[in-house]
């Protein structure tokens, strides 16, 4: 599990390494991303969020994670609209999702969650519900789902 933020230029870079590993582990691992939006630092987290949210509603969550992390660079509610597009999202659908705040209880409930669990940052990680300490590289990151993975091993 990820506490992350869509502006956080260290969850954009964890990005890739997490998908690596769902590849890696296939079946085996299932990544749940929760929001954690710093909208003092990061105030397009929050609406990034949200699209994320609204994609969710039609089955494209990851897609729209991954394209806006993909383009953080440039983020803004134009890009978020044009990622919308490209994933043949309704942009009015979307525009309507951010100016009501359609998924603000999920989205604080995801926060609210991470605050209780500790988290003071992003990223934020949890392998089998235990906080992950290390870094987000690839070989950190493996070697806390590796020993979860040995730990849930049945013992002959």
């Amino acid at each position: 599990m990820e506490y992350g933020d869509y502006q956080c230029p260290y969850c954009a870079a964890a990005n890739p390494v997490v998908r690596f590993l769902e590849s890696r582990y296939g079946p085996a691992l299932t990544v749940v991303f929760r929001h954690f939006p710093l909208i003092e630092v990061h105030p397009l987290a929050a609406p990034a969020a949200e699209a994320a949210e609204y994609a969710a509603d039609y089955g494209r969550f990851w897609q729209m994670h991954d394209a806006i992390f993909a383009n953080q660079h440039r983020l803004s509610t134009q890009l978020l609209f044009a990622i919308a597009g490209t994933l043949q999202l309704s942009q009015m659908g979307l525009r309507d999702s951010i100016a009501r705040s359609l998924h603000a209880d999920k989205i604080r409930a995801d926060f609210i969650g991470g605050v209780r669990g500790g988290v003071n940052g992003t990223p934020t990680f949890f392998v089998n519900g235990l906080r992950h300490h290390g870094g987000f590289t690839t070989p950190e990151l493996a070697a806390s789902i590796q020993a979860a993975m040995d730990a849930m091993a049945p013992v002959h």
